[in-house]
């Protein structure tokens, strides 16, 4: 019973538990956004060819 009356009654505990809620929360915030993006189909590429990706290193656009 002490333990709770510190718990609610404190300000370290009343800190504690404010701490512990808003981590809950966060990982439920988490959790939703995570399993949301893991099912979005992906993006299609933006340059809108195949080889974007490939690897090739290209130089900077000419001078005029």
């Amino acid at each position: 019973m002490k333990l709770l009356n510190d718990l609610f009654s404190t300000d370290y505990g009343l800190m504690s538990i404010i701490g512990i809620g808003f981590m809950l929360c966060m990982a439920a915030f988490f959790l939703r956004m995570f399993l949301v993006k893991m099912n979005e189909p992906p993006a299609p590429n933006p340059a809108g060819r195949a080889g974007a990706g490939s690897g090739s290193i290209k130089g900077p656009p000419p001078s005029r």
